[in-house]
């Protein structure tokens, strides 16, 4: 037996998120029904990340499995992605310790969120970004406003209500604002994030460079430690999860 680490990619369009859920369309549950069929029906376990909501992409998905198989890594990749449906691929596979695990040995993470600024948005990218319906917002605000989320903080409010987590002190040490053409790209790299952490906190941003909200405003945001202070959560399609980091 031995463990193998694959990085991922998935369009989250047609997903109801990573994780298998009872009755719906799922990566885990593609990626788990492929090696069923390669080990003969037997069950391989997946263990990613982390997950990613319904319509939620990633670029650098990690996870880890446990195979008997001895086929070389770049014939289990092929194998996997002849097999796998075209809204997945395997980028690469390699053997890995057998200590290795793709969520607990995560040492942090990097998300991109996008923003589609054109006045008019190409129907082939609204699937992959957030239409702004050709508002273009004061990006050196938003950067300016970011200064108080990066360091180790509590972050209640940008954590989803719901979240069973009691521990929410994390720590961003990258959050940059990019203009690529008419879009605007949102990167953030941190040792880990709360369940909608960074939608929330990318909703709230662009309050401030829309001037909904103030520059000062976000940091009084990370103290309050209230999620009824920040902004609405931002849609799941301008979200990627672009590496994981060990």
């Amino acid at each position: 037996m031995r463990r193998l680490k694959a990085i991922i990619s998935y369009d989250g369009t047609q997903f109801s998120g990573y994780q298998v859920q009872p009755g719906e369309r799922t990566v885990q549950a593609e990626i788990e029904r492929v090696l069923a069929i390669m080990h003969k029906g037997e069950k391989i376990k997946v263990t990613a990340s982390g997950r990613t909501d319904a319509r939620v992409h990633a670029t650098g998905q990690t996870l880890h499995f446990d195979s008997p198989l001895a086929i070389p890594v770049d014939k289990y990749m092929k194998a996997l992605n002849v097999q796998l449906p075209r809204d997945i691929r395997v980028m690469s596979i390699e053997e890995v310790a057998v200590n290795f695990h793709a969520r607990y040995s995560v040492s942090g993470k990097r998300y991109r969120y996008i923003w589609s600024c054109e006045s008019v948005q190409s129907p082939f990218r609204r699937q992959y970004t957030v239409e702004t319906n050709g508002v273009k917002p004061n990006v050196e605000a938003m950067q300016e406003a970011a200064k108080a989320i990066i360091g180790t903080h509590d972050f209640s409010c940008f954590c989803a209500a719901n979240t069973s987590v009691k521990d929410k002190v994390r720590t961003v040490t990258t959050l940059q604002f990019e203009w690529c053409g008419e879009e605007l790209h949102m990167v953030i790299e941190g040792n880990g994030f709360l369940y909608n952490m960074v939608r929330i906190i990318a909703g709230t941003l662009w309050e401030v460079g829309i001037g909904r909200r103030d520059i000062e405003n976000v940091e009084l945001v990370v103290k309050s430690m209230n999620r009824d202070k920040a902004g609405k959560t931002a849609p799941p399609q301008g979200l990627y999860l672009e590496k994981v980091f060990y």
